[in-house]
């Protein structure tokens, strides 16, 4: 069986944050987060990484990241393409923002071959999520139904105190298989809860802290290249005539209707680590201050990558 692919998401605008916070370092060594969940990956087993990013971002990703990290794991790079859609689809005039997370995934059909994790490139999912996920897809087969998972955290543990944030909020039964998830683009913690809005803040509708919810910590076997493709297309001839410029495809509201349709099963990974990310400039102060005390109780060496595979390999 192939070894699973740890597949990143950076080609996102990251517009909220105001620039490519995909490389700003969050540590006095030039660290990014991205760093860290490439060093847990190594870790836990997995031996190639494909970063899906725009095409124009590439130079500075190689100097940022690739160059640093090929010495420890193979390095691959993706490109999520606005313009990569059916023949037949006219693209709207004035759409300027990428298709979304489904369609980033999809931007790897025919590069991957075996079982795969999709994680984002800004957010810090922990060692212990990166262990879990690569042991279940290192025994991961199809049989009557696809066999995906997740790993889920807790909706309060994953909040900012400086905006609102998406998340995918999930239903999972006794025996830890996701049976929902309802992607909710604009949750935010306030005095009294949590809470979240679809109508631009006119109303607000509770949501329990305690809930689980999805961080984009996704693992997959192929087949969900053939059902993205199928789905993408749907997406471009439905949503995107209702919202031609802000329309996005979500991974996962793709896994949601696989759900629906019975044509698959999801496995929840629990994690109980706080989250820790850049979704607005103002969050960067507290993911400092976590990773330097991370760094302090030995979960992490000071210099991720520096002395090579062997400094690696003491820290395991």
């Amino acid at each position: 069986m192939k070894k699973p692919v740890l597949v990143i998401m950076a080609a996102g605008m990251g517009s909220r944050y105001g620039g490519l916070k995909q490389i700003d370092p969050i540590d006095d060594k030039g660290h990014m987060i991205i760093d860290f969940s490439i060093f847990d990956a190594v870790r836990a087993g997995f031996e190639k990484v494909i970063f899906i990013i725009k095409k124009e971002n590439e130079e500075i990703f190689r100097e940022k990241i690739g160059d640093r990290v090929k010495n420890h794991i193979e390095v691959e790079y993706v490109y999520q393409d606005i313009n990569n859609v059916p023949e037949a689809f006219a693209i709207p005039e004035d759409r300027i923002k990428p298709w979304g997370t489904g369609h980033a995934v999809l931007s790897c059909a025919g590069r991957i071959s075996g079982p795969f994790a999709v994680i984002n490139a800004d957010d810090f999912y922990g060692r212990n999520a990166f262990s879990k996920i690569y042991s279940f897809l290192s025994n991961v087969r199809d049989d009557d139904k696809y066999n995906y998972t997740m790993v889920g955290y807790i909706l309060e543990n994953t909040l900012t105190d400086n905006g609102s944030v998406a998340r995918g909020i999930c239903t999972v039964d006794k025996d830890e298989y996701l049976v929902s998830i309802k992607e909710r683009t604009h949750i935010e913690k306030k005095e009294d809860g949590v809470y979240y809005t679809e109508d631009a803040g006119k109303t607000w509708v509770p949501v329990d802290g305690k809930s689980i919810v999805s961080m984009n910590m996704w693992g997959f076997t192929e087949s969900i290249f053939d059902e993205l493709k199928k789905r993408f297309a749907t997406f471009l001839e439905t949503e995107v005539k209702n919202n031609p410029l802000k329309a996005e495809f979500f991974l996962p509201d793709v896994v949601g209707e696989l759900l629906q349709e019975d044509k698959a099963r999801v496995k929840v990974l629990r994690s109980l680590d706080r989250w820790y990310g850049v979704t607005y400039r103002e969050d960067k102060d507290m993911v400092v201050k976590a990773i330097s005390k991370l760094k302090n109780s030995g979960m992490y060496p000071e210099y991720l990558w520096a002395t090579g595979k062997q400094h690696l390999n003491d820290s395991l």
